[in-house]
């Protein structure tokens, strides 16, 4: 399963549940174990199991692997293992004692919904095709783009032309100490 998808049926089963503070990040770089982790309060024992359980049927129905769902006999702090992803559902007095963000923070995921992320790459790739094939766009954005370069070279030799050669502010400094 795409873990895009993975994550977002993940959040979608905790969102059911009414998780608090749903919080999921890239461990790509941290880790080659999994991709994502993902954490979420339950403001009770109760609710810690049953966003746990929530998430496990939910990514089971869709065809995902649940690896293992460790903590459910005391639910203060669950953990669903599903490969690509992880899910710990905490509740916030374990969650801020631990500080997991801390440890796993270092990259937050955006969550749009499926269809937004689906309907931005079909709109760009349909300005990429439009901007190639007409001409007129081409010549306008080329430019457009020279115009910022232009600009950005009359800005530097602005503020190059301002300020104070170093002998001046020497010789200010040492009059101030003389003077002292």
């Amino acid at each position: 399963m795409d873990i895009r998808k993975l994550q977002r049926l993940v959040v979608d089963a905790l969102e059911d549940v009414k998780a608090a503070d749903i919080k999921v990040f890239n461990s790509t770089g941290l880790t080659q174990l999994f991709d994502r982790v993902i954490i979420a309060s339950g403001t009770s024992n109760r609710q810690t199991k049953a966003l746990a359980a929530s998430v496990r049927d939910k990514v089971k129905a869709a065809g995902g692997h649940v690896v293992s769902v460790e903590g459910e006999d005391t639910g203060e702090w669950v953990l669903v293992d599903l490969g690509d992803a992880i899910v710990h559902v905490m509740q916030p007095a374990i969650r801020t004692y631990y500080n997991l963000e801390e440890i796993w923070g270092a990259k937050p995921v955006s969550m749009k919904s499926l269809d937004a992320a689906e309907d931005d790459v079909v709109r760009s790739a349909a300005s990429r095709q439009a901007a190639t094939t007409d001409p007129e766009r081409t010549t306008v954005a080329r430019k457009s783009a020279a115009k910022k370069v232009a600009s950005k070279k009359v800005a530097a030799k602005k503020a190059a032309a301002k300020k104070v050669p170093a002998k001046k502010i020497a010789k200010k400094v040492a009059k101030r100490r003389t003077a002292a």
